[in-house]
């Protein structure tokens, strides 16, 4: 049973996304539901397959965006918590700001956010759009898992004259380390809909990624190569996740609670 877990985990999911499908279709041509409301799953391939090649385009401009924006959230997240767990008064001073970022809107900030980089660099806007959503997580979890650390340990650390870099990457980061590639996997998410949600907002001709191909679509009533551009969406969101779950895995399967096999 426990050889056929992996396996199961794979064909339960895709049997039942099949089946959705099948029936999908079935429903769509038994009651005649007009393409413009709900393509069949056919109607959507054959949509993909004749936009191929711009939907390629554009699902490459989306990923760009998104993988930047991550790795600024995650080099500032981590940097900036690592500050923090420094120097309390910095902490206390900066901390609030933060928050203030993570709570505000993106839709509310974009066309400012658009204003100030020129209307020609569309791409720095949702950069920096997608950025303000993924960061904070990076910032909060790292913050916590860099506190996290045993203070008994912490204390010996002091009782043998160790530094406060020694205690930090030896001790703290050590510690922090599944909190930050939990704060990963949530900001990776993040990162991909907060560039979409950027271009829906902010985006303009001069960026074409597949959110503008959302409402390009939608615009001319092309509804099975929007639903085209969403599974592509979809297929770019599952695929960051399930790399950074990869990475989590790897990172810490040999030594951390939460990844070592046990034999029961």
């Amino acid at each position: 049973m426990i050889a056929r877990a992996p396996f199961l985990r794979v064909a339960v999911p895709l049997a039942v996304g099949v089946g959705v499908l099948i029936a999908w279709e079935g429903l769509v041509r038994f009651y005649q539901v007009p393409a413009f409301l709900l393509p069949a799953p056919t109607a959507i391939w054959q949509a993909f397959a004749a936009n191929a090649d711009n939907l390629m385009v554009s699902l490459w401009v989306t990923l760009k965006v998104t993988l930047a924006a991550f790795a600024l959230a995650v080099v500032g997240g981590v940097g900036l918590a690592v500050l923090f767990s420094q120097n309390r008064l910095i902490e206390m001073a900066l901390f609030p700001y933060a928050v203030v970022l993570q709570v505000t809107p993106v839709v509310a900030i974009a066309p400012l956010i658009l204003i100030w980089v020129g209307l020609d660099h569309a791409e720095r806007a949702l950069l920096i759009l997608a950025w303000i959503v993924a960061f904070f997580p990076m910032l909060s979890n790292t913050t916590l898992g860099l506190r996290s650390a045993d203070h008994n340990l912490r204390d010996l650390y002091k009782l043998y004259g160790a530094s406060r870099w020694q205690t930090l990457t030896e001790l703290q980061l050590p510690s922090a380390l599944p909190y930050i590639l939990a704060g990963m996997k949530i900001s990776g998410g993040l990162a991909l809909i907060g560039a979409v949600v950027a271009e829906f907002v902010a985006g303009s001709g001069t960026s074409t990624g597949l959110a503008w191909r959302i409402i390009e679509s939608a615009n001319r009533l092309q509804i099975a190569k929007m639903f085209a551009a969403l599974f592509l969406l979809s297929g770019l969101g599952i695929a960051i996740f399930f790399a950074l779950t990869l990475l989590e895995h790897l990172t810490l399967r040999h030594w951390h609670e939460s990844a070592v096999k046990r034999e029961n």
